[in-house]
Parts: C-alpha cells; sequence; structure tokens
C-alpha cells in the first residue's frame, strides 16, 4: 500500500512523491514494471485501472502503455509481413534514423502531435523533402495501424503536416522522343540494350525485369507474366528474390512485335553466353497472392550478366546508362526513367488510362496519371494542332 504526502493510505500501485505528483504504478504479464505520474490522484486511479484492465485482458501484450519501439518491433514482425521487402527496409531504416532517436523510449499513449513534428522538424536541415515524406508515412502508418488494433485510441499524427517540398511528378525525368531515339541507337553497343529496350516496350520495373524467368514467356500467346522480383543486397551480399511490389502487380502483358522479337533474340544468345555455376543455387520467397512458399532458380533467368554470367545487380544498370547517355550527349538519367517513358509514350499513342494502370500494375489509376504520365512539348503541340483543327469549324 502506497501512502501520500500525510501519511494516508492510497492503495495498490498508488503513491504520493515530494514533488507532489501521484505515481501509479503495476507490473505487466509480460513482467515489467509500467509507471506513469499525474497531477491528481484520480487521474492515477483512472489510469492505473484502465492499463491493468488492458493488461490482463490483451492477449498480445501490447497496450497503450508499451515503449513504441516496443510497437514498432510487434507490428514490423508480425502486422506487416506482407509487405514488399524493399517496402519494410525503408520503414526499418526510417525509424531506426530518425523516428527511435526522438520518440523510441515513449509510451505509446504519451505520444502526442508535437512529439511526432519534432521527429520531422529534425530532418528539415539535413534530408531531402522525399526523404522527410517517407518518415511521415512510415510513422503515420505505424500509428494508424495502433489505433485500429486498439493499441491506443487516437492517432497521434492528425493535423501534423510535413512542410519541405518533395519533388513533383514533374520532376521527374522522361525521355522526348529524340533523346529515345538518340539513347536507343547508341544503346544497342550494349550488352545491356536488351533491358532497356524491354522496359521502353513493357514498362516493367527494374526488380520485375531483373527477375525474369523464361518460364514467364508464352510463346504462343505473345505475352508476359510478372509473378516475381530478384534484387541483390549489397550488405548482405545476397541476391533476395521476392513477390511483385503490390498485389496488382501482379500482371500479364501482352507483348509488342518487337518486345517478342527481343526475346527472340535474347534466347537464341544464351546458346552462347557465359553462365557462372552459382547459377545453380535456388531462391525461395512467399507467394503475396497463395500465402505460400515460390521459388525462383537463377539459371532460368532471361537476363544474364555478360562478364559473370551472373545476374546484372540494381545499381550497376544506373552507372552503365550514365555512360551511354554521355555518349549520347543527351542529358543522364536513371533506370526508372525507361518505365516513366513508356507510360508518357502509351499516353502519347492514345492509350486509355485505365489500361495503362493495369499493364504498370498500378493499384490506383491516380499513381499512373500523377506519377507516371508525363505532358511532353510534342504531345501539347499535337494537342495544340488537334485543337486548332476542331475548333476552326465553329470559328468561321
Amino acid at each position: 500500500m502506497g501512502k501520500d504526502l500525510k501519511g494516508k493510505e492510497l492503495g495498490t500501485g498508488l503513491s504520493q512523491r515530494k514533488d507532489k505528483k501521484y505515481s501509479a504504478r503495476y507490473v505487466a504479464k509480460s513482467g515489467k514494471r509500467i509507471e506513469k505520474y499525474f497531477n491528481t490522484l484520480p487521474e492515477a486511479r483512472n489510469w492505473l485501472a484502465d492499463a491493468k484492465y488492458e493488461d490482463s485482458h490483451s492477449t498480445t501484450g501490447i497496450t497503450s502503455t508499451v515503449t513504441v519501439e516496443t510497437w514498432f518491433n510487434y507490428w514490423y514482425d508480425n502486422i506487416i509481413v506482407d509487405l514488399s521487402p524493399n517496402t519494410r527496409r525503408n520503414y526499418k531504416e526510417r525509424y531506426n534514423i530518425n523516428i527511435k532517436p526522438v520518440i523510441g523510449n515513449m509510451c505509446m499513449s504519451d505520444v502526442k502531435p508535437m512529439h511526432c513534428k519534432k521527429v520531422l522538424n529534425d530532418m528539415l536541415d539535413t534530408y531531402a523533402g522525399s526523404t522527410i515524406r517517407q518518415t511521415y508515412i512510415a510513422m503515420g502508418t505505424m500509428f494508424r495501424s495502433a489505433v485500429m488494433n486498439d493499441v491506443i485510441s487516437k492517432h497521434p499524427m492528425d493535423g501534423v503536416r510535413y512542410t519541405k517540398p518533395v519533388r513533383s511528378a514533374s520532376d521527374h525525368r522522361v525521355l522526348s522522343i529524340e533523346e529515345q531515339q538518340k539513347f536507343l541507337e547508341v544503346a544497342k553497343s550494349s550488352h545491356n540494350y536488351y533491358q532497356y529496350a524491354l522496359i521502353l516496350e513493357t514498362g516493367l520495373r527494374t526488380g520485375e525485369i531483373i527477375g525474369l524467368t523464361w518460364d514467364c514467356i508464352d510463346w504462343d500467346k505473345h505475352t508476359l507474366t510478372v509473378n516475381k522480383t530478384l534484387e541483390f543486397r549489397h550488405k548482405q551480399h545476397i541476391w533476395r528474390a521476392g513477390p511483385p511490389k503490390t498485389s496488382t502487380s501482379y500482371r500479364t502483358i501482352p507483348l509488342t512485335k518487337r518486345a517478342y522479337e527481343l526475346l527472340l533474340e535474347l534466347k537464341e544468345r544464351r546458346k552462347t553466353q557465359k553462365l557462372s555455376e552459382e547459377l545453380s543455387q535456388t531462391l525461395t520467397f512467399t507467394d503475396r497472392k497463395t500465402g505460400q512458399s515460390s521459388s525462383l532458380t537463377l539459371s532460368d533467368l532471361v537476363f544474364i550478366n555478360f562478364r559473370t554470367g551472373m545476374p546484372a545487380k540494381n545499381s550497376s544498370y544506373d552507372t552503365h546508362l550514365y555512360k551511354l547517355c554521355e555518349v549520347a550527349k543527351i542529358p543522364p538519367f536513371c533506370m526508372h526513367t525507361l518505365r516513366h517513358t513508356y507510360a508518357t509514350r502509351a499516353i502519347e499513342c492514345g492509350m486509355q488510362p485505365k489500361i495503362l494502370q493495369k499493364l504498370l500494375g498500378h493499384s490506383s489509376i491516380q499513381t499512373t496519371m500523377d506519377t507516371y504520365v508525363h505532358v511532353t512539348d510534342t504531345s501539347m503541340a499535337k494537342a495544340i494542332q488537334l485543337f486548332e483543327v476542331n475548333n476552326s469549324q465553329f470559328s468561321n
């Protein structure tokens, strides 16, 4: 039994400190001692009753009294396991580097908007707007899940916004028709030409190109199926297979005549290509759609590095692209620019946005239009010409 400063008994788990604040404490099912301080005795009693009830009725041991660190680890290990490896990695990096130092040791129930805002404010001087946005999303998603699972009653980021500008969709690099022609002409002498040309014909992501296997090509139906990805993890120095980015990224794409020809040429070249003994390894991953284990054998890959006989690493593509741009005398761009360019060319050719959404594997039409479709000078000129022709009949 605890007592107040006058010696009056307050009850089990309650006491008054010398600074006149009231302490409420109990030992959770996990064995951890939980303690909080309040200005009034009723506040302390109410919190203690609620916390003990919540702890005794929780099946996971996760309550509002646990720290942000404890909740993040539970959320990461048990709730978001079905997200893509890249998304989970980004969440973990942003938590460990930016969120944890500020609020990691705080009780979930104690986190307020001002604490979340401090996480973002501390990043203003040293981080790009896009990284601050990633942190905002990671923190918001983590706390939203806590609300949904009744760990906390209110989202602590309500009203919190980030202010540093994020690069707009219009800032993303897209090749003009002239640049695309110059690039492809120079790239023909490159051993990576087929990868670059195929993305411009299909809009595949880099990981989807790297993870493409021959069994995904239907030669009779002239289609290509996307059902896995592959990437090289430099820190662990390993290849990692995984499912497509989202459930809507699983898709079957009708091949253009040029795409079909590229794949046929690749199949013929494979007969004389160097193949590493390491290609015999088989990588396993969990299929997002079925929840079952799937596998990828490296020897089945469509694209193999001509020097090493192994798959080409993600980062090596961008390095090679910069060199080709220098030869072609066009501004440098990264691998993802080819996907942006594919989407923009498709819209310029009159493709319906909903069809393009399916081809790109987007769950939202807004993502397709706002992020991947760009208005070029050529398309604007054509639009004005079309307007001029159609409008002239009403002007005379």
